[in-house]
């Protein structure tokens, strides 16, 4: 069933001709969220980070909705480890259900347990994964741009907050 706000979503594994718009959806995300940061130089490290991890088992799913399929966001889940590595959605989409698409489709994939780490000083998204049930258990490593930041955790065991 579609969430609010989304027209037909549709969650499909990651193709190669998806590389641009993920990369431009990335951009486009963080930008709102750090606007001092050039986050458009470090599309290359992105690109290696997916497809690493890729390579190790981590599987990418994208978000697309609309005809033709627009691109909205992607999620990339280790179903081994549980890791969380990525969840991006586009800045037009914020508060339309596409993130907590995303988080569904990645409990499809590792249904006991995700893990992530989130910057500690982005409150918009501690917020969302604590409405999705996450909780905070621990100090995570320094972001790539040096912020602290926490790693998170929701387990099957552990009733989603209202």
């Amino acid at each position: 069933m579609p969430r609010p706000g989304l027209a037909s979503p549709r969650i499909s594994a990651r193709r190669t001709e998806d590389w641009p718009a993920l990369l431009e959806l990335w951009v486009e995300a963080w930008r709102v969220t750090y606007p001092d940061i050039d986050f458009g130089a470090r599309c290359d490290w992105l690109r290696e980070r997916i497809a690493g991890l890729e390579r190790s088992g981590s599987r990418t799913l994208m978000l697309r909705e609309g005809a033709p399929p627009t691109s909205i966001g992607f999620v990339v889940i280790d179903p081994t480890t549980h890791w969380l590595d990525q969840i991006c959605v586009h800045p037009s989409r914020f508060g339309s259900g596409a993130a907590e698409a995303l988080i569904e489709a990645a409990r499809s994939i590792s249904p006991a347990r995700l893990r992530l780490d989130v910057n500690a000083d982005n409150r918009r998204a501690v917020a969302f994964y604590e409405r999705e049930g996450f909780v905070c258990v621990g100090d995570g490593a320094p972001s790539l741009s040096g912020r602290p930041t926490l790693v998170m955790e929701w387990t099957s065991a552990l009733p989603a907050q209202p």
